[in-house]
This record gives structure tokens, C-alpha cells and sequence, in this order.
């Protein structure tokens, strides 16, 4: 069973990695045609390329220039361990043991704008540049035209070598769009996570994202393969709610 997660915006290069174990990311020469487009826009031009502000264009332009490989443990950290954002809290992937971390190297796969496909323990310099940017590189008028011939073989390489055929889509739609699904030989399941909310069952947005992370963290632990044993997830209070589901997308509530 794979797991595809989004990246976050949020990134943190402060706090130590909790494991020496790292691998490099396979796309780095992709990385690098886009890097060679983006060193040659100013920061204004960043901050309005990626809607951000005049201070997020300044940080990212210093990225953009600083950027360099070889990556080590002294320039790079492990994305897994580099993303805080609400899925990357729920997942909490600092606590895990080492054995899980490294099962998780073939349980999880992250989709990002500038990397690509991300490996958990692949060591990463920060970045900002989000699937939807509108980025135009020689013919491809955005990311999802630049990186979906090159994302989707690699999904579909590590779901052959996940344990089993099931791919379990906790990402964005933003990201999920830069898989060429109909070219994967696999069962897709998209869990949704819902709480109660003036008597309804609804999506709150920063609480499903946590949700996606828990959900990553028990397929670790439990070494879930089989679609039917999601639904034993519960954490935080989330049930499977059998009434909401259906076979592709099963819904957890809490409430």
C-alpha cells in the first residue's frame, strides 16, 4: 500500500533531524531545469508569480540563489522531517521510531511542485513553489504539464514496490492532479475526513489536513495493506462512518 501527501508551506530547518538516515531525491536534474527558469525572476516577480507577499518573494528569492547540490546533512533535511505543516503535525513523523521511519520510505511518497515525487528521508534545501503555479518552462505552460509524464512512472514504480496494489490518495487536489491516474494499475482509495459542525458532517479544512497526517502516521505503524483495515482507523476520534462511505471513499467522522 502507497500513500501520496501533499507538501506544506511551512518549513523547519531549526529543530535537529531525529534520525542520520537520509536518501536524495531522484529528480533532482528536473529541479534543476526548473531553478535555472526561477533564478532569473527578481523577487518581485516571484511574489507575483506565486501570489506572495513582497517578504515571501525576498525569502525565496535567496533560496532560489543559495540553492545547491551536493545535498548533505549539513546543507539538507529530510522532507518528512522538514514540512510542519498540519498533515506533517498529525503525522508527527519526529516521534516515530527509526523502524517505522523506515518503512515509511516505502509506505509514503510526497508530491511536491519543485521536487517532484519526495522519498520521506530524501534530504531537501527549502523552497516554495506550489503544483498550480502557473510556471512556464519551454513547452510546458505550467508544473502539471512539466512534471506529469515524469510523476506518474514513479508512483506507479513505488506502489509495485509498496506490498501491495492500493494506492490511498491523502493528498490535495492541487497535487493529486499531477498523477496521470488512468495510467495506474492500482485500486485508488480517497478517505475524507468530516466533523461535526451545527449538526452537520463537514470538511474543515486545517482539521482534514491533520486528519491526513494521522491517517499516514497509523498505515505506518500498523503496517496496513489492505483497503477494508483503514477502516479501523481512529484517532483523535475519528470513526469510520459507514453511512457517508462508499467503496472508493470511506468517511471518517468525529462529533
Amino acid at each position: 500500500m502507497l500513500t501520496v501527501i501533499s507538501p506544506a508551506k511551512s518549513l523547519d530547518y531549526k529543530t535537529p533531524p531525529t534520525t542520520a538516515e537520509f536518501s536524495l531525491p531522484e529528480m533532482l536534474g528536473e529541479s534543476e531545469k526548473l531553478l535555472v527558469r526561477l533564478r532569473k525572476m527578481s523577487p518581485k516577480q516571484l511574489s507575483e508569480l506565486m501570489n506572495i507577499s513582497p517578504a515571501l518573494g525576498e525569502l525565496n528569492f535567496e533560496r532560489y540563489q543559495t540553492w545547491h547540490q551536493p545535498f548533505s546533512s549539513d546543507n539538507a533535511k529530510q522532507a518528512v522531517l522538514a514540512f510542519s505543516g498540519a498533515v506533517y503535525l498529525g503525522l508527527d513523523a519526529p516521534s516515530l521510531p527509526e523502524g517505522d521511519l523506515m518503512r515509511l520510505q516505502t509506505k509514503l511518497r510526497i508530491l511536491s511542485g519543485f521536487y517532484g515525487v519526495l522519498k520521506p528521508l530524501d534530504l531537501m534545501q527549502p523552497y516554495r513553489l506550489e503544483m498550480g503555479t502557473k510556471l512556464k518552462y519551454q513547452r510546458s505552460t505550467d508544473l502539471y504539464a512539466f512534471w506529469k509524464n515524469k510523476i506518474t512512472p514513479k508512483i506507479k514504480e513505488a506502489i509495485a514496490e509498496s506490498g501491495s496494489n492500493v494506492l490511498v490518495n491523502l493528498a490535495s487536489t492541487e497535487y493529486y492532479k499531477s498523477i496521470d491516474t488512468k495510467l495506474l494499475d492500482a485500486d485508488i482509495v480517497t478517505p475524507e475526513f468530516k466533523d461535526l459542525k451545527n449538526g452537520k458532517y463537514k470538511m474543515i479544512t486545517f482539521y482534514a489536513k491533520r486528519a491526513r497526517g494521522l491517517m499516514t502516521r497509523f498505515i505506518v505503524e500498523n503496517d496496513i495493506n489492505r483497503v477494508e483495515d483503514l477502516q479501523a482507523f481512529d484517532s483523535e476520534g475519528y470513526v469510520y462512518n459507514p453511512r457517508l462511505s462508499k467503496p472508493a471513499k470511506p468517511v471518517f467522522t468525529r462529533g
